[in-house]
């Protein structure tokens, strides 16, 4: 089966983080664990909760505070009333936040407050107070050594990373906070070490870390190491190296990244947010990019993630609203429009989406990543010609040696191939392979739609092992290989490799349609209408479910089990 290819977000530097526990308890946006609903303010409050669910802050807010005047002690209300000041960034946030002293998203808040009046005893001890537990156990360390370094503490900063930092789980990302706190302590040469640790244990260096670590690399007299990592992330990341224009480059250089300990502990809740949004909490990522907002005003990552995470939730219009807030002079301003462009398309937006890609792409006449979104959008709306001609423009713009190449010919290919051009789609995706040989979902499209077309079957074969052997979970890949097998004629080999497919994919209709065909080859035709009819339940296309209805009332005919061999 064909897998079609998707654009992968940078990893974050934060792995295997355990969700945040105990925050927002028992769904609640502000953490509150009562789930009783309060009486005398049900009416406000069912509003107010609606509002929250469609992330309109302003509306949450007004219905919860009126909520909080029928019913001023209901923890359940003060809690919703505290999640929406937090996201709407009201002034009676940290009001609230002192009425739930059990809540660690309210503990965050107040120990941010706390350090930007100066109060970095107080904020120390609300931190220290937080539950060990899930991903606090990395989160509090990290604050906690920045209230050290606001108290001017560096010693005592760096010594509380030490041990995160001779963990292999955690070295990157207590190596880059050692590396903000010794910089911001005039240690450049203890902090250029520990920033050096940090790159050399990320594997995709993504824009903040590159704009991190260049100004300490400059302030240790390594300017010009530091200007190369600008060289080194734009070489193989397109969405990024759209960003690094050389004004972005001199800022970084010539200024720090980090600029107070309060702008620290914002990069540490952003990071931790970012890894939380991977791992499926989009409200805890969401909150957190918020609590991140109130110590660094305008801080383009938070906002950027906040956007994010609103987009997760199915809300296109309030992540759009919430990059309405991005500074226009940011040096992330290129990916805060690509980003705007995908939610504009989401939105149902589409004529607007690509202008604003057409527009950056003039702007920015280097940048291969606006004519890539631009064909990607073409082509799910079927435009396929236009998608072609989207991703040719991308490619005229490819740097040399750029490692993301393959996969702008990998969706080009795509788009020949679906509009049936397919010599030169053909062409596509061996030069995608040329790129990246072992490159598993290229190496499956080639070889199915060969497989699909009777051609080249013992070579899609060998492809698609080797595809297998890298993805051995892959549902899609164990199909494609089985539906090879089947039309060479291997019917034993392709029932036990559709039997795996089936096992790692269930709810897939193709999945299910090609073992029913398998099974029906080899004579055990109850079991092939059992999947056929599993096959129809799943939503197939018009087309495929016409042709499932056929199978179920004919069983599969024998030109159609045989016309591979024949060929």
């Amino acid at each position: 089966m064909i897998r079609l290819p998707l654009r992968s977000a940078p990893r974050s530097i934060l792995l295997g983080a355990a969700l945040l526990t105990g925050c927002a308890a028992g769904g609640s946006p502000g953490g509150g664990s009562s789930t009783a609903e309060p009486a005398g303010a049900f009416g406000p409050y069912l509003a107010g909760r609606f509002a929250a669910s469609q992330a309109d802050a302003a509306a949450a807010t007004q219905q919860f505070s009126e909520a909080l005047d029928r019913d001023p002690d209901q923890p359940e209300v003060v809690a919703q009333a505290f999640g929406a000041a937090v996201m709407g960034g009201g002034s009676e946030a940290s009001r609230l936040a002192r009425r739930l002293p059990s809540d660690q998203l309210a503990e965050l808040l107040l120990a941010g407050s706390d350090a930007q009046a100066g109060r970095w005893d107080r904020a120390e001890q609300r931190l220290r107070t937080l539950p060990r537990r899930g991903a606090a156990q990395i989160l509090q360390p990290l604050l906690i050594a920045w209230t050290q370094a606001g108290h001017g503490n560096t010693d005592n900063a760096l010594g509380l990373l030490r041990p995160f930092i001779e963990d292999p789980r955690l070295r990157g990302l207590a190596s880059l906070h050692a590396a903000m706190i010794a910089d911001l302590g005039g240690r450049p040469a203890e902090a250029l070490r520990y920033a050096r640790a940090a790159l050399a244990d990320s594997r995709d260096p993504n824009l903040r870390l590159v704009q991190i670590a260049a100004g300490i690399f400059a302030r240790a007299g390594q300017e010009a190491d530091g200007a190369r990592l600008f060289d080194v992330m734009a070489a193989g990341q397109d969405d990024i190296a759209i960003v690094a224009t050389p004004a972005v480059r001199q800022a970084a250089l010539r200024g720090r990244a980090v600029a107070s300990a309060t702008e620290g502990m914002a990069e540490a809740e952003v990071t931790l947010g970012a890894a939380l949004r991977t791992q499926g909490a989009p409200e805890l990522s969401l909150m957190l990019s918020r609590l991140a907002l109130r110590l660094r005003p305008n801080f383009t990552p938070a906002i950027l993630l906040a956007a994010d995470a609103l987009a997760d939730q199915s809300h296109p219009e309030a992540a759009l609203a919430t990059l309405d807030t991005a500074p226009a002079d940011d040096g992330f301003a290129p990916l805060v429009a690509l980003r705007r462009a995908s939610l504009l398309n989401a939105a149902g937006r589409a004529d607007e989406a690509q202008a604003l890609l057409r527009r950056l792409a003039e702007t920015r006449p280097d940048a291969v990543q606006p004519y890539a979104r631009l064909g990607d959008m073409m082509r799910a709306a079927g435009r396929y010609d236009e998608a072609v001609a989207a991703y040719g423009q991308a490619l005229q713009r490819l740097r040399p040696g750029s490692g993301n190449g393959w996969s702008l010919y990998y969706a080009r290919g795509i788009a020949l191939e679906r509009a049936g051009q397919w010599p030169e789609a053909e062409a596509a995706f061996q030069q995608a392979l040329t790129l990246s040989p072992d490159q598993p979902y290229v190496l499956n499209y080639l070889a199915y739609t060969w497989a699909e077309r009777g051609e080249r079957l013992p070579e899609a074969r060998r492809m698609l092992e080797r595809a297998a052997q890298a993805r051995p979970t892959d549902g899609n890949i164990a199909d494609s290989l089985g539906w090879v097998m089947f039309r060479q004629g291997d019917l034993s080999g392709a029932v036990k490799a559709l039997e795996r497919a089936a096992e790692i994919d269930p709810r897939n209709a193709t999945v299910n349609d090609h073992l029913g065909d398998a099974y029906w080859s080899v004579n055990r035709r109850t079991e092939a209408r059992y999947q056929w009819r599993r096959a129809l339940d799943l939503d197939p296309s018009a087309q495929d479910a016409a042709r499932l209805d056929a199978k179920l009332r004919d069983g599969l005919q024998p030109s159609a089990a045989t016309a591979a061999a024949t060929r």
